[in-house]
């Protein structure tokens, strides 16, 4: 004869826990989100969870390869980095001298720096703005030249920076419209080669100011 136990009664859960324990599971999945999937996969963190846990920093957005084109956005140079002032003088708008052209000898991909700021002689301001043809080309002794145009405007003083797009020459031309004589102050530093007084670039033959060391304490 083979023993029979009964089982226990059981009860069915009361509607009051049903709730607590359906409360508590939303409560829970919320934090998860919140705290947790938001932070990690989309870098929303609006529990600041994310931040305290270190789950922020799984976050990353999908990554797309850039491409370069024909200029390195990355380089080294053979030549070192070279810092110089250059004035320009330009005679009064109704001299021959009005105007005149300076640059720079760069191989593509190098960059410099500038600065230059137009004024009277004694150092006054100027009235009447310094018309300027920012651009470079090459020196080929063939009959085609490669030309760029990097900006042409008007102004008394200007700040920026070109990076060679090509082997050649690059620079400024200026003219000036004052009725008296016209310094443009270049401050010139990053990767380039001055050229020497008389080739081209530099047919007005303009030297750099003499720099001298700081006084040390």
């Amino acid at each position: 004869m083979t023993d029979k136990t009964t089982p226990p009664d059981r009860k069915d859960a009361s509607p009051r826990s049903l709730f607590l324990i359906t409360a508590g599971g939303l409560v829970a999945g919320t934090l998860i989100v919140l705290g947790a999937i938001l932070p990690a996969e989309y870098d929303i963190d609006p529990l600041g969870l994310g931040r305290l846990s270190g789950l922020s920093r799984l976050w990353a957005p999908d990554e797309k390869e850039w491409k370069s084109g024909a200029i390195e956005p990355a380089h080294t140079s053979k030549t070192e980095i070279a810092r110089h002032v250059i004035e320009i003088p330009l005679g009064a708008a109704s001299w021959p001298e009005a105007a005149l052209e300076y640059k720079v000898a760069m191989s593509p991909g190098q960059t410099f720096l500038y600065s230059w700021t137009a004024a009277r002689q004694d150092g006054n301001p100027i009235t009447k703005p310094v018309e300027f043809d920012f651009h470079g080309h090459t020196v080929e002794n063939g009959e085609t030249m490669t030309v760029a145009e990097y900006q042409k405007s008007e102004g008394v003083s200007a700040t920026g920076a070109l990076t060679a797009p090509f082997e050649g020459i690059h620079g400024w031309y200026f003219r000036n419209h004052e009725e008296d004589p016209v310094i443009v102050r270049l401050e010139i530093e990053g990767f380039f080669n001055l050229i020497e007084p008389g080739r081209p670039g530099n047919e007005f033959r303009i030297r750099p100011l003499e720099q001298t060391a700081p006084p040390v304490d």
